[in-house]
């Protein structure tokens, strides 16, 4: 509703009539030259109409820059068909998938969830998909977007993922930008524990993957380094090409990917954990060399608070802990007594369904 006023709702016969909150400063506006589409319950037709502009470049030979902003679990499940059509077409804009993971949109259910959605983008190849936490890494994002789509006319389409919910955002550390577009950068250091964990996290989890790191150094003596994973998919994309590269080229010195050139000097286990099913983080397997743990939230939604639903679906701080402690004990750094410990003191219980069986 911020843009009401700014540049109107689309109208092609303008405003008849006067809106109920006229009086308020960002009141409802409709104007014949308003940017604003208000599609509605109209998945198809919004996203038609975000085509229509997405490719108006080369059909009108018009520049358009083309925002649709959806639920991102009625995005690419009920209109997968029309976001292939878009790739196919050559598309260029951006899909901002809100109330984005399947843990953010409390009191919902199953049906507005999203767990998903990254994993069917990707199987669009040129749709650029991106699971940001903080206002930075969105403006980053963006910024090279329109750099790639109108700057050097890529055919290029951008699906971003946006969440509902208000937490602080830090200032951007210094020279992550790279890291930020390619898909992972280092956020937070470990500490100066002889035991190591590497902590990989994305969108509203990242926070809980942050106090996961922060408890392992205080109350387990374990330093984890934090590292936000703005896209997994990208990650997996560029894997693919590097290992593509080094078949091809045996004689050649073997190139490293960049998920290896992060991964492979820092010390300790890996443990990745984001808002979407296991799928998601799994892709990155292949390159990580260290023992590598992945928590996802398969399974249906439920209703309920954002914190007991990411107890649910096992990806909140204390699983996080519980995991990485679990990984070390796997490897032979710590005993398993200890992981047991930290079960019975954060009061999980170990024999409750799987949320992946229903």
């Amino acid at each position: 509703e911020g843009f009401f006023q700014k540049i109107g709702i689309y109208a092609h016969e303008g405003q008849k009539y006067e809106p109920e909150d006229s009086a308020q400063l960002s009141s409802y506006r409709e104007d014949k030259s308003g940017q604003v589409l208000e599609e509605g319950i109209n998945e198809a037709g919004a996203m038609s109409s975000w085509i229509a502009a997405a490719t108006a470049y080369t059909n009108h030979d018009i520049e358009m820059i083309p925002i649709y902003i959806f639920y991102s679990m009625f995005g690419f499940q009920r209109v997968g068909d029309l976001a292939w059509a878009a790739g196919d077409s050559q598309a260029r804009g951006f899909l901002i998938g809100a109330t984005a993971g399947r843990t953010t949109l409390a009191g919902e259910g199953l049906q507005h969830q999203d767990g998903h959605s990254h994993l069917i983008a990707s199987t669009i190849p040129n749709c650029v998909t991106y699971d940001p936490t903080f206002h930075y890494e969105l403006a980053v994002i963006f910024r090279e977007g329109l750099r790639r789509m109108h700057e050097k006319n890529e055919n290029v389409f951008y699906y971003i993922t946006a969440m509902n919910e208000n937490y602080k955002h830090p200032a951007m550390p210094e020279g992550v930008e790279t890291g930020i577009l390619k898909g992972l950068y280092k956020l937070k250091p470990g500490g100066e524990h002889k035991l190591k964990a590497q902590l990989l996290g994305s969108g509203t989890i990242l926070r809980e993957v942050e106090a996961a790191a922060e408890m392992l150094e205080k109350e387990w003596k374990v330093s984890a380094s934090v590292w936000s994973a703005t896209s997994m998919n990208e990650l997996a994309r560029e894997g693919m090409a590097i290992d593509r590269e080094n078949r091809l080229h045996p004689s050649d010195e073997n190139k490293r990917c960049y998920v290896e050139e992060c991964l492979d000097s820092q010390p300790g286990v890996v443990i990745a954990s984001t808002d979407y099913i296991r799928l998601y983080a799994e892709q990155i397997r292949p390159w990580v060399k260290a023992p590598y743990c992945v928590l996802g939230t398969d399974g249906f939604g439920r209703s309920d608070t954002r914190e007991r639903l990411r107890s649910h679906f096992e990806v909140d701080r204390y699983h996080v802990v519980v995991a990485t402690l679990n990984t070390l004990a796997e490897d032979g750094q710590i005993a398993a007594t200890v992981v047991d410990k930290a079960i019975k003191k954060y009061k999980i219980n170990a024999d409750a369904i799987a949320p992946v069986k229903g």
